[in-house]
């Protein structure tokens, strides 16, 4: 796990499993689980806690997109989680309905930030 500090003022967890992204249903569209940083939390300690208080799943924030495949207005910080939980905790702050498993390459198409974009293109299962 990465002790790297959330320096942006927004992280982006992209939490795969099984050759899935999970999405959440934010503002009237799918978008990556994101927020802001608590004080000296790290960006994989950030996406991590994010991820539960919105899904309630478990994840590990093991993988943060390196500078070169980040933002380069640094605003916001990208982190890759892994799935900890199959099953979502209660108390959620979002629907069932509201969360999406959607495939690598439907994922890809579907406006994400370039750096998850390219993540995802040298993940996608063949």
């Amino acid at each position: 796990m990465t002790s790297e500090r959330a320096a942006g003022s927004v992280v982006d967890a992209v939490v795969v499993y099984d050759g899935r992204l999970l999405l959440v249903n934010a503002e009237g569209g799918w978008e990556l689980p994101s927020g802001a940083p608590e004080p000296a939390e790290s960006v994989a300690a950030t996406a991590a806690r994010l991820v539960y208080e919105l899904t309630g799943y478990l994840v590990d924030g093991s993988t943060s997109l390196r500078p070169a495949d980040a933002d380069p207005a640094g605003a916001r910080s990208f982190v890759v989680c892994q799935l900890l939980s199959e099953t979502p905790s209660a108390g959620a702050r979002l629907a069932p309905e509201q969360l999406r498993w959607s495939p690598f390459a439907e994922a890809v198409d579907a406006g994400l930030p370039e750096p998850v974009r390219v993540y995802l293109e040298g993940h996608t299962p063949v």
